[in-house]
Parts: C-alpha cells; structure tokens; sequence
C-alpha cells in the first residue's frame, strides 16, 4: 500500500472563502472578460492550479462566485400567488426591494456586470429567464409565456444595467414608487394585453 494521501488537497480551511472573495471583487469590479483565474488567485494568496482545483472554470468559478444572495423564485411565488391582475406592480415592489437592500446590492451587481459580458450571456439566457421568469408566466395562466416573460426581462434587464450597474441618471435617483409608476403600467401590458 502507497503512503500517497489521496482526496482533497492541503490548504488552509478557509482558502475556498479567499477565493470565493476575490473572485466576487474582481467580477463586480472587472466583469467576466476583465477577471481572470491568475489575477484572482493572486488577490487570495494562491496559485492558479488551487482555483481550478476548487472550482474547476472560469465560468464555474462565476456561478459560485456570484451565487445569489436570494432566491428569485422564492421573491416572486407571492406574486404569482394572487394571480396575473396586478402582478406587475408586486413585482416591481418585491423586486425593488431586493436591489436596493444595501447587503445584496452589491452581489447583484456583480452579477448583473457579468451577464453583460457576451461569454456570460448563456448564463441568463440559459438560467434566469426559462428557470425563473418563463414558469411565472405558465403559472400565472399567460398566454404565450415565453414571450410575454422575454418582454418584461427586457425591460427589467435594462432598468437593472442602467439604474444599477451604469447609475444612469435621472434613473438612478428616482424613488421606488417612482419607479413602479413608470414600469408598472408597461409590465402590466407585456403581461395581461394583446401581443402583435
């Protein structure tokens, strides 16, 4: 019998924190294309190969790196819950008050700064709108769902990248109710009124 140890490389136990930590920084500071493996090693004190060991790719390094601090699903079942006729404004509400709390933003907004990047785009068309947006379309009774559910992730996409991510005024200032005045009534028809 070998004296080889086999199964998880030595390190110190709170290495794959370090990493995860650098990875959230440079992602929200750089985006996906702007962070590489090397440069996050480097800011958690460790060499390139211990990244991979723990999270395998870039991509999969994002996933963990950027996993959500809430789960979307969880934030809109009470809207889904009282049925399509006033959804859009529980949304906005439910939803808003998810991206202004000051804990969260941050992580949301190295999320959203990654899916801008063209590499990471699959992770919203592939993940967030037919694992969470399509199914509140379905349960919600819509007609045509898949399209009615592009169409509000369309506008709520770019509130998020330009109020957000880019702090596009006068966007960036305007008030939560603000906010749901202006979406509310758009949502409502992407979501309840006759599609072309």
């Amino acid at each position: 019998m070998s004296g080889t140890a086999r199964g998880r490389r030595p390190g110190a136990p709170d290495t794959r924190a370090a990493i995860l930590a650098s990875a959230r920084t440079r992602f929200a500071e750089r985006g996906f294309a702007g962070t590489t493996i090397r440069a996050v090693a480097g800011d958690a004190g460790v060499d390139a190969a211990l990244v991979h060991h723990y999270f395998g790719t870039k991509d999969d390094l994002f996933m963990a790196a950027m996993q959500l601090p809430v789960d979307p699903r969880e934030v809109i079942a009470p809207v889904v819950a009282q049925g399509p006729d006033g959804a859009a404004e529980r949304f906005l509400v439910a939803f808003l008050g998810v991206w202004e709390d000051p804990e969260l933003q941050p992580t949301l907004v190295a999320f959203a700064r990654g899916l801008m990047d063209p590499d990471a785009s699959r992770l919203l068309s592939e993940g967030f709108l037919p694992v969470v947006l399509q199914p509140v379309g379905v349960a919600l009774g819509l007609e045509r769902p898949e399209r009615r559910m592009t169409l509000v992730a369309s506008q709520v996409i770019g509130l998020i990248l330009l109020r957000y991510v880019l702090r596009v005024e006068p966007l960036a200032s305007l008030s939560r109710d603000e906010l749901v005045a202006t979406y509310a009534p758009t949502l409502q028809r992407y979501l309840t009124g006759p599609l072309p």
